[in-house]
């Protein structure tokens, strides 16, 4: 009977590591998919650059829309490192920090606050 109960622990402890493993394995591909509903709004890239200022900062990171101009301040960061892309497609500074490190986790659930659609073509 121990013998029994042991080894049914033990396969249900290894499955669930196996399903954290896979659920943080795709996981993240999950979040970078945001929904495209019929009520999000598609800007090209011509409209996000006319928001290139501190004061109107506009970004695309990952083929979504958003409106940083609220955040700029607050940014942990001296604000001229954000400003600097702001009226552009800023993906590959968002996810290396223009340094070679991405952003947080939190930094991620921080940005859906602010998304005001998706790119378009």
């Amino acid at each position: 009977m121990m013998r029994r109960l042991f080894i049914v622990s033990t396969t249900l402890f290894w499955l669930a590591i196996g399903a954290f493993w896979a659920a943080a394995t795709w996981l993240p591909e999950a979040l970078d998919a945001q929904p495209q509903g019929p009520q999000s709004h598609v800007y090209t890239l011509a409209q996000v650059a006319a928001h290139a200022t501190r004061e109107d900062c506009w970004m695309a990171i990952r083929g979504q829309v958003y409106d940083l101009s609220a955040y700029l301040p607050q940014h942990p960061a001296d604000p001229t490192v954000i400003a600097s892309w702001c009226g552009k497609d800023a993906t590959h500074a968002y996810d290396t920090k223009t340094r070679g490190r991405p952003h947080s986790p939190y930094a991620d659930q921080l940005l859906a606050k602010y998304r005001i659609g998706v790119l378009g073509k």
